[in-house]
């Protein structure tokens, strides 16, 4: 189906995904929402591939049509997300840090559902549009940093017990996945149709660069993270390259994807080598290499980042990938002079958003003692490479309504038995 037909459709309301009350013991939370929000919640979003979007941006490209789509679709996006954030614990929504990410979420929607009126063939209406998407996306471009600093305010006052952490864990995955695919839109609509707006690579299609250099890219990614680890700690690893074209053996790696997507998920991935390559080898008269292979398949593209910094304890992986821990010293909002390989924690799980976007993953494998293996896997196709979104429906909202059960394991004990006892 061609991205102008998709464009046109409208999205069906989903059953029984704005009814009623959802979570926290039944209680209105969609009333304190504007009632646009409780309308454009009943629909679902309509994920698009990359493909669609660079054959929408590449050949059949029309900005009335971009606009049509998009005043419905970021709508859809938000309020369906926006009742997530109220199915939040109460003492987490009421933080200051909360309520101001969901006010610049309402204000958003409110503003593009102001487009629903207007015209696409009036050109003002389609200006106004741009204006409002760039606007929106600059409202919203400390999303991220304000909502850790309000599950900040809520650990340092609250005790969090392990149901409510897997909760808002569940619930902060949605929310940047969701961040990510609205400004993936805006991104596109802006780069394509702004004439103000720099269009950065002539050979990209907005955002899209349908002849991706991976190996280009991780050159890139190697050495801003190689400059700020020099600046930070006066030495660096240096990196070891092996690249392996199993679909068209010989040539180069490229593939059609998102170069600034891939750039943060290695750019997070060399930071952490390098940082635990120093300090676990500051002894050393020389510092291991990062070893970086890149392999691309059949179906898959898979890019295996290995280090030698004594890697960390098999319990703690799943810790890393969570929002309520983080290894580096905690950073304050205000701080200009926290370590530039660390902060909120959030690097790695907003990483793995990243590669889930498009249907890929990124997994760590660690040896306690010698080092870790980062694999980051993306689909080898564009028409494979489909937005994942979350969705606010009954199965979503149940997962707020979990409790604490009983383990059907039996839980080791802390201290070693006494032999007598034995």
């Amino acid at each position: 189906m061609k991205a102008a037909r998709i464009a046109l459709r409208t999205a069906a309301p989903l059953a029984g995904a704005g009814s009623g009350s959802a979570g926290r013991g039944g209680s209105s939370s969609s009333s304190r929402l504007p009632r646009e929000v409780e309308q454009f919640s009943r629909f679902s979003p309509s994920p698009l591939s990359i493909k669609q979007l660079l054959d929408f941006g590449s050949t059949n490209g029309c900005e009335r049509t971009s606009f049509a789509f998009l005043r419905q679709e970021l709508p859809v996006r938000f309020a369906n997300i926006l009742r997530e954030i109220d199915l939040l614990p109460d003492r987490l929504l009421s933080t200051p840090s909360v309520q101001l990410v969901k006010s610049w979420y309402i204000q958003s929607l409110m503003e593009l559902v102001e487009f629903h009126q207007k015209s696409p063939d009036d050109q003002k209406v389609l200006s106004d549009f741009i204006d409002t998407l760039i606007r929106v996306r600059n409202r919203h471009h400390d999303v991220v940093p304000t909502m850790a600093q309000g599950v900040i305010e809520y650990k340092d006052m609250f005790k969090v017990d392990p149901v409510t952490n897997q909760n808002i864990q569940y619930f902060l995955d949605r929310f940047y996945m969701s961040r990510i695919s609205t400004r993936m839109l805006m991104n596109q609509h802006t780069l394509l149709f702004d004439d103000k707006s720099s269009s950065g690579h002539p050979r990209h299609i907005g955002s899209i660069d349908p002849c991706c250099d991976v190996v280009e890219v991780v050159n890139d990614a190697f050495e801003s993270s190689k400059m700020l680890c020099d600046q930070y700690y006066l030495t660096s690893p240096e990196l070891k390259l092996k690249q392996v074209n199993g679909k068209f053996p010989g040539e180069p790696i490229n593939i059609v994807y998102v170069p600034s997507h891939l750039f943060h998920m290695l750019f997070e991935l060399f930071k952490n080598s390098m940082r635990a390559t120093v300090e676990f080898q500051e002894n050393s008269p020389s510092l291991s290499p990062v070893e970086v292979t890149v392999v691309l398949g059949q179906e898959d593209l898979a890019i295996k980042i290995s280090d030698r910094g004594g890697g960390v304890p098999v319990r703690k992986i799943e810790q890393l990938f969570s929002y309520m821990y983080s290894t580096a010293p905690r950073p304050r909002m205000d701080d200009g002079r926290n370590t530039p390989l660390a902060g909120f924690g959030y690097g790695l799980p907003i990483s793995r958003l990243y590669a889930k976007y498009f249907q890929g993953d990124l997994n760590l494998y660690s040896i306690c003692g010698y080092g870790t293996d980062a694999i980051i896997y993306l689909k080898a196709l564009s028409t494979e490479s489909v937005e994942k979104l979350p969705v606010f429906n009954k199965s979503a909202s149940k997962h707020y309504q979990a409790t604490s059960e009983a383990d059907d394991w039996c839980v080791p004990s802390r201290g070693p038995k006494q032999s007598a006892a034995l």
